[in-house]
């Protein structure tokens, strides 16, 4: 896929594929608002670059960049203090994804956030096959050694699943429509990259901004 960059000097703006040639007002959007309510940032949080990725546990492609590029970019580009980084949930593949976004923040907790969320891919095991189960899920918390009891309560309570369905819905007010899909973006211009894409579509992609 090729990325769509889309640069205005007021702000950020993310529109549709169908809407390039309109961009307008009810489209912007902030910093704050793309960063806010997913996972904890990873990276220097001062970095003029960011990268929020939007995915679902289930999804294929999702488990493809995970394994293969993701740890690339990581010791590249977020290790090394360029960039930062925020997943947030679109659980297109039903309540299962729900129920496996729902546990990384129980994890979160107790500070396990993106152990827990990368202990997810590393046990993929397809879309709807049933691997995510509520014993599945404890089972992970129990392997990071987080109290099980605390996650447990967390978990059978459902306390995060309507932070999960905010992040999904706001993913579709801004025009997500598939998984991985990533926003790359500095204070004026964002370029959105979807599926599970080689690294060097990402180095472009942070190479522009970083000439800008």
């Amino acid at each position: 896929m090729i990325p769509v960059i889309v640069g205005i000097s007021l702000g950020l703006y993310i529109v549709n594929d169908s809407m390039l040639n309109s961009v307008n007002q009810e489209s912007k959007l902030t910093i704050t608002q793309l960063m806010e309510d997913g996972s904890p940032i990873i990276g220097n949080p001062n970095a003029e670059i960011s990268i929020v990725e939007f995915g679902d546990y289930q999804c294929t492609f999702c488990y493809k960049f995970h394994q293969n590029t993701l740890n690339s970019i990581q010791s590249e580009y977020i290790d090394s203090g360029k960039i930062n980084y925020v997943y947030r949930d679109f659980p297109l593949n039903g309540s299962d994804s729900i129920l496996a976004a729902e546990a990384t923040y129980c994890a979160n907790e107790q500070g396990n956030y993106w152990q827990y969320h990368n202990l997810l891919f590393e046990n993929w095991a397809g879309e709807k096959t049933g691997w995510i189960t509520m014993s599945s899920l404890a089972q992970f918390a129990v392997d990071l050694n987080l109290n099980i009891t605390e996650f447990k309560n967390c978990l059978t309570t459902h306390k995060y699943y309507q932070k999960v369905i905010d992040n999904e819905n706001y993913a579709k007010k801004i025009g997500i429509n598939a998984t991985p899909s990533f926003l790359i973006f500095n204070n004026e211009e964002v370029i959105r990259i979807i599926g599970a894409q080689e690294l060097g579509k990402f180095q472009n992609a942070i190479d522009q901004l970083i000439s800008k």
